[in-house]
């Protein structure tokens, strides 16, 4: 990671800083990773909220610019720029990352795929007016997009395909929020609600409550709740297109991009939320749940440890079963 490059991303995170008391509870709001960031904890003295979000904001600041994908001098910007030239080098928590990739895209079959960057970038939906890729330009795209293709030693990873690209969207935030979980922990806060763009874990809970609620948003009315979750050491993450999404010569397209066959996702789902142990495996959870469908989104979600959800679809809600033991209506 240059030096520079961290101090510019720590000096910014530092400076979006907002500190305030609510309900109890001390409320730090910051805008990192391309996201609105909050932090609401009892505090067990000033002296050591101080120092908790001392270390807080320095972390997230190294962990934006070593994993930022939109920072030239980030290890994510300088592997895509070498694929097909060279190995890059890389150190523990980047091999860990990347080996929880691996297995990501092992248990969502390939729903979840870190090298579908060059179908994201295809598929712009900010552009104006919007515009369909080709079928050719999306078959293209497609060869290189394949996490199989990667090539990981430790210390090194390499894209052997000019062209290839990683993105960490789906899992860097993610493991941001569990990482700050810990960080709390080690400054002995022990209540306390991370959001880093609607990707959530709590432990602990708040004052005079037996649990964190966090309220689901309903895809028919955003900005309204369709009802909300009672969580203590859990994470909670949602997924949908309903808020990015364009329409084209009458046909709908969300910003979802489903990795194994190149098009946004078409299926009757409007959103998925998911409670799990970590923000990890709830956000990836969701979205690969949104993009397998119903069916197979929903199998996938019960049959993994821990985790719970409700995949609200065009023809009612699918909810697991354990979803319910969270569940305030």
């Amino acid at each position: 990671m240059v030096l520079n490059q961290y101090a510019g991303v720590r000096d910014r995170v530092r400076h979006s800083a907002v500190i305030r008391e609510e309900n109890g509870l001390t409320v730090l709001t910051f805008h990192a990773m391309g996201t609105r960031c909050r932090v609401l904890f009892v505090e067990p003295s000033r002296a050591v909220a101080n120092a908790f979000l001392d270390d807080l904001l320095n972390w997230v600041a190294a962990f934006e610019a070593r994993f930022s994908r939109y920072l030239e001098g980030s290890l994510i910007s300088r592997i895509n720029a070498a694929a097909g030239q060279h190995w890059v080098e890389t150190d523990d928590d980047a091999d860990r990352m990347f080996a929880l990739c691996a297995e990501m895209v092992f248990l969502t079959r390939g729903a979840f795929d870190p090298t579908a960057l060059p179908l994201i970038k295809l598929w712009n939906w900010k552009q104006q007016p919007p515009a369909i890729p080709s079928a050719a330009a999306i078959a293209a795209a497609r060869e290189l997009v394949s996490w199989n293709k990667v090539q990981r030693r430790p210390g090194g990873m390499f894209l052997p395909q000019p062209g290839m690209a990683i993105d960490l969207g789906g899992i860097g935030k993610e493991c941001a929020v569990d990482c700050a979980v810990a960080i709390a922990l080690q400054h002995r806060v022990d209540n306390v609600l991370l959001d880093f763009g609607q990707d959530i874990r709590v432990h602990g809970k708040p004052p005079g409550r037996p649990a964190w609620h966090v309220g689901l948003e309903n895809p028919a009315s955003p900005g309204s709740c369709w009802a909300s979750v009672a969580v203590a050491d859990h994470a909670v993450a949602s997924s949908g297109d309903y808020l990015r999404h364009f329409t084209h010569q009458g046909r709908r397209y969300g910003h979802i991009v489903d990795p194994r066959t190149g098009y946004p996702v078409e299926n009757e789902c409007l959103s998925v939320n998911v409670v799990a142990p970590n923000c990890t495996h709830a956000g990836i959870l969701s979205t690969a749940a949104f993009i397998l469908g119903p069916q197979e989104g929903y199998h996938l979600i019960n049959s993994f440890p821990g985790a719970s959800g409700a995949l609200l679809t065009q023809h009612g809600n699918r909810i697991t079963p354990r979803f319910y033991e969270h569940l305030v209506q």
